[in-house]
């Protein structure tokens, strides 16, 4: 089987190497020419646990282009683009419509479309099935077309690919059960049928889900300070019953999905109607704005003249190099808004706006407060000892003056 993967990027990519590990040719097609030239070099765009592996066993069936009109016929095109996010909270469809609109002329009779970014319900129906039928084929009579939506997470992509469930929409019973054929070539997990927008519609939900819950957590941090308990106590303790599972705060929320998603779910509805979704999302994002003043509030105590702040960790999560929509940044520009000199680290993210320092020792040297944002695990073996450092992860570290967000003081 002859598989086209449009689009080679956190998802794209892992994707195309797990099936053509299966036995699948795969031919990849990116817009940015340097990322195709240096994966036909074996040169991988971004780290990833397990990456190098995989693209060895799967290299003999890959090859990467930059030109859809040069790629060989193919059976099956997955669609796996960006899905911007825009500034009045949209869902941005500008590349998968353009990614769709590059294969019209390509399918065939017999074609299989996949449509894998993540969209807002209806996409897949209302806006890609149109694009394709300008060819003058009809979906679900001359070609197939489903929505499979991903569930990994950087860091641990190619585990989860490979064992979560996978929901699949398909526009009818064929085009389900053509995703599922191909699908089970490499995942192991439960793999459950539907229609698309339902498909879309769920993969919306579960990070809407994450992002209230974290909401709910960052929420109970401003309820429990002025009663002077320990926020993670709290939610340690409540945990304890069988049918409680509350997150844990933090200094906000990153990453194209949870901080993104939840506004592709409500676009187009009422803000009657979403409520709830729209209140998780302000409260997530003044996060930043919170640890902020706490760490106004420790400069005054210790009377710090003109501060210096080391901001650790960029990336929206521990241990990985992604630092999309990231919370350091509203952190960082607050900083910089008062004229405060911000050092930056983070042991892995190399793509920033702004300067990354990789010798921590220089950046603890230099801070008069260092500033938590990241758990990584680097830190854990880091000496704080001479430092004051406010801490949005609660990593139990010692420190000379440490400050926890939503401990007890």
């Amino acid at each position: 089987m002859n598989v086209c993967v449009v689009g080679l990027g956190y998802m794209g990519l892992p994707t195309a190497l797990l099936l053509a590990k299966a036995g699948c040719d795969v031919f990849g097609f990116d817009i940015v020419r340097e990322k195709v030239d240096n994966l036909n070099q074996g040169i991988l765009p971004f780290d990833e646990s397990g990456m190098d592996e995989l693209f060895t066993s799967a290299k003999d069936r890959f090859r990467a282009f930059s030109d859809l009109e040069t790629i060989p016929d193919v059976d099956v095109f997955l669609i796996a683009v960006p899905t911007p996010f825009s500034k009045d909270k949209t869902c941005d469809l500008k590349y998968v419509e353009s990614a769709t609109e590059s294969i019209t002329h390509l399918i065939r009779p017999g074609s299989l479309v996949i449509l894998e970014s993540t969209v807002r319900p209806g996409t897949t129906v209302d806006v890609v099935r149109p694009l394709l039928e300008k060819s003058g084929l009809k979906a679900g009579q001359d070609f197939s077309l489903a929505y499979v939506s991903e569930k990994a997470i950087p860091g641990n992509t190619i585990i989860e690919m490979v064992n979560n469930d996978r929901i699949i929409g398909g526009i009818d019973d064929k085009s389900c059960e053509r995703t599922k054929e191909l699908y089970q070539k490499f995942v192991k997990g439960d793999i459950f049928l539907t229609s698309c927008t339902m498909a879309e519609t769920a993969k919306l939900v579960e990070n809407a889900y994450r992002d209230v819950n974290i909401a709910f957590a960052n929420e109970l941090v401003r309820i429990c300070e002025p009663l002077g308990i320990d926020t993670w106590e709290v939610i340690k303790l409540a945990n304890k019953h069988p049918r409680v599972d509350v997150h844990l705060p933090g200094p906000g929320v990153g990453g194209h999905c949870i901080a993104v998603d939840p506004w592709f779910l409500v676009q187009g509805v009422d803000a009657d109607s979403s409520r709830l979704v729209r209140v998780a999302r302000d409260i997530n994002d003044s996060a930043p704005g919170y640890v902020f003043g706490l760490l106004k509030k420790i400069i005054a105590k210790n009377n710090i003249q003109s501060p210096r702040i080391g901001i650790l960790g960029v990336a929206y999560k521990k241990n990985v190099d992604d630092a999309r929509s990231t919370p350091s940044e509203d952190i960082i520009s607050l900083c910089g808004s008062e004229g405060w000199n911000v050092m930056i680290h983070d042991p892995y993210v190399t793509d920033f706006p702004h300067k990354i320092s990789k010798d921590i020792s220089d950046v603890i040297r230099n801070s008069d407060v260092l500033v938590i944002i990241t758990d990584h695990d680097d830190y854990r073996k880091v000496d704080f000892s001479g430092s004051v450092v406010l801490d949005t992860r609660n990593m139990e570290i010692k420190a000379k003056e440490y400050h926890v967000l939503g401990a007890r003081e």
